[in-house]
């Protein structure tokens, strides 16, 4: 089998149903054969190791290790799921202080142990704000680290084609905005169903309404439907997002990025990103008067956020941010 690289990939939280995904489906797509897999809970990583050995994947070199040293040292492309899941009834927002405190310990670890890696993605929530505590830490430069925004346009793409009856492929332009969460700025504007725009297709303000509604709930639904947060969907688009840093064909969905610019400081948010082996590389949206007032809104919850792990020690005071990390 032909891997895109040799390169060392470390999944971090493997031992949980997204990490144990990932694992698979970084072998099965071919992104190397040389990954870590590391998880404080040993019977779990140690079985998710058993389980892709018993696939018989072609020349794979799966390791496993409760050891943070063993595992980031010479990790080159890195991606975490290492935080608690969300249960019913909780918002994302609800694992802000204890998820942003291993994500500081995440990026200590990419600082002491790795900090050659190539790139990092975190998608254990709230991503926008765990991503940018882990960037603080680590001391890497913004485009090296992204965090999973795209599963927000995904449900979007697929409400629509569902509501039309169309291959999820065939609807373009769907995307999310700003935060991960309840506080996304859903952007249709520029939707096209099977190339026709989304306003000439006859749906009405109240039912377009209903269909933000159930995107912005998207995940609180795989809840309710399955009994555990949605570990495929996270799995499957962090490892194509890897596999674009890795070389592979660029990723286009939108991604967290580290934004500091115009009217947006110092936060990250999901942009119109394309990542590919040089990093991840943003513009600013463009949308109607109603999606940018979403997106202000949406900027604002995030630097509400950001505020709050100030207040708690877990990062610095923005004026201080360089001093742990000279790229911000």
């Amino acid at each position: 089998m032909k891997y895109l690289t040799n390169e060392k990939l470390t999944i971090v939280g493997a031992g949980g149903m997204i990490g144990s995904n990932m694992a698979q489906t970084a072998l099965m797509l071919g992104l190397t054969p040389n990954i870590c897999l590391y998880d404080i809970f040993e019977p779990g990583v140690h079985g998710v190791a058993e389980e892709m050995r018993h696939c018989g994947f072609e020349g794979a070199n799966i390791t496993w290790t409760t050891d943070p040293e063993t595992a980031f040292t010479d990790a080159k492309y890195i991606v975490s799921s290492g935080g608690a899941p969300r249960k019913e009834g909780m918002t994302r927002e609800d694992l802000l202080k204890g998820n942003c405190q291993i994500a500081a310990q995440f990026g200590d670890y990419i600082k002491q142990y790795c900090p050659d890696v190539k790139h990092v993605v975190v998608i254990f929530n709230p991503a926008d704000v765990t991503a940018l505590t882990a960037l603080i830490h680590s001391g890497l430069k913004p485009s090296q680290l992204t965090s999973l925004a795209a599963l927000d346009s995904t449900r979007l793409q697929s409400n629509l084609a569902k509501e039309f009856g169309v291959p999820q492929s065939a609807v373009t332009g769907a995307h999310t905005y700003g935060g991960h969460g309840e506080q996304m700025a859903v952007f249709a504007s520029q939707v096209k169903v099977d190339g026709k725009p989304l306003a000439e297709m006859g749906l009405s303000a109240e039912r377009m309404a209903e269909i933000k509604q159930e995107t912005i709930q998207g995940g609180s639904a795989i809840i309710k439907l399955r009994g555990r947060s949605s570990f495929q969907s996270p799995a499957y688009c962090s490892v194509k997002m890897i596999e674009a840093a890795m070389g592979g064909a660029p990723f286009t969905l939108p991604a967290g990025t580290y934004v500091n610019c115009g009217k947006y400081k110092n936060v990250m948010m999901a942009m119109p990103t394309t990542i590919d082996a040089t990093g991840v590389h943003f513009t600013l949206p463009q949308g109607t008067e109603e999606e940018m007032a979403a997106l202000d809104a949406s900027y604002a919850h995030l630097c509400k956020m950001r505020d709050e792990i100030v207040e708690l020690g877990i990062v610095p005071a923005v004026s201080e941010w360089t001093k742990d990390n000279p790229n911000l």
